[in-house]
């Protein structure tokens, strides 16, 4: 079977949605495909900074109808429990992505975009346009693809991405809970290894979610014990797992989590979300540039589209410009605060600077969080 779409999305995760929504509404032809059904529940920290409301407004996305809680502040501890808290100077929301993908995924339906359950096995671009097969034998072809198709994909192999090939330490865990925790906090705070957040999402329910360097996570039999012997050595989390009950059969996992550098451009596909860059779960706000690239990525191939970017050259040099503008300093300074945080001497001098210097922490938010996004005049 053989379809013609303007623009093929891989991935349907909230990057790839955000852009099927924001296209379709121009009256973009959109195909999205994605290998997995709605709704899912993924490996995510669960907050996003209120810098999307406004962009979120123009897509028509009405967030609080999922009854996101509300977060003002955020507290964050060393791994031997010294502790500062801080107002978040534009505040934030909860959210699980089981709400939020299944919410968005049916907005974009709405809007007219296919979703095509499928997993893609190649793609190839022959003469100024792309040729995708999947799994199922559907053939599609397009003008644009858009790559959201997550941390890490056998695509990133077929593209040669240079990242693949490098071994990453990291594992995440993530997994819901009932129990005792302030609805307007996001708690960040460390542990030998790596760095967990918790806050509340819809419903009053608890997202605790964590990255640890797995030659930490090793040594131990499986996560109850590595949660007790390991991550419950800060008193901060000690009592929010002591208090709090496990709502899934089981955490859920994900392995070989890479921060190494990503191009914005691979093989003419515009990259978008994770398959762009990541930025390390301490700086909180991935969610939030998943869904800015998508609106930059959205709004510079409707003009390509309609001739308004003359050529293909210059909408992949557009693209990468606008990318590094708005998020390669926050990604640097996400791995730099994490190189950092993971010394607990230097840690701790720091903790004693931020609570000397109170104004050091808003400044510190500032530079892993954007201005509140807007469209273009």
């Amino acid at each position: 079977m053989k379809i013609a779409m303007d623009v093929v999305i891989i991935g349907g995760g909230l990057a790839g949605l955000t852009s099927g929504i924001h296209l379709s509404k121009l009256g973009i032809k959109v195909g999205i495909l994605e290998k997995n059904d709605f709704p899912k529940h993924k490996v995510c920290g669960e907050y996003i900074s209120n810098e999307v409301l406004p962009y979120f407004n123009w897509l028509g996305i009405e967030i609080r109808d999922l009854k996101p809680s509300k977060i003002t502040k955020m507290e964050f501890s060393t791994s031997s429990g010294k502790a500062i808290s801080s107002d978040l100077p534009l505040g934030g929301f909860g959210i699980s992505r089981y709400e939020l993908d299944y919410y968005l995924s049916q907005k974009a339906i709405q809007n007219g975009c296919q979703i095509i359950q499928d997993t893609v096995t190649d793609i190839q671009f022959i003469e100024n346009e792309f040729y995708i097969t999947t799994l199922n034998n559907l053939k599609l072809k397009s003008k644009v693809v858009i790559g959201a198709f997550g941390k890490r994909s056998t695509i990133d192999q077929k593209l040669n991405r240079n990242f693949i090939f490098k071994k990453s330490p990291w594992l995440a865990v993530k997994a819901h809970y009932s129990g005792d925790f302030p609805n307007d906090l996001v708690g960040l705070h460390n542990f030998k290894g790596g760095y967990c957040g918790v806050s509340k999402i819809e419903n009053n329910k608890i997202n605790i979610c964590y990255l640890v360097d797995y030659e930490t996570f090793k040594n131990h039999k499986n996560i109850e014990e590595f949660q007790s012997k390991i991550i419950c050595k800060n008193p901060h989390l000690k009592h929010v797992f002591e208090n709090s009950i496990l709502l899934f059969d089981k955490p859920l996992t994900i392995s070989q989590i890479s921060f190494e550098k990503k191009a914005a451009v691979e093989n003419h596909i515009l990259m978008i979300g994770d398959t762009a860059g990541l930025i390390h779960p301490l700086c909180g706000n991935g969610m939030a540039m998943a869904i800015h690239s998508a609106k930059i990525a959205s709004e510079l191939v409707s003009d390509f589209l309609n001739h308004r970017i003359s050529s293909r050259k210059e909408l992949e040099k557009k693209y990468t410009h606008e990318w590094n503008i708005n998020f390669k300093y926050r990604l640097a300074t996400g791995r730099l605060l994490a190189k950092i945080l993971r010394n607990e001497k230097v840690a701790t001098f720091i903790m004693k600077l931020m609570i000397r210097f109170t104004f050091i922490v808003p400044q510190i938010i500032k530079q892993t969080h954007g201005s509140p996004i807007t469209l273009k005049s």
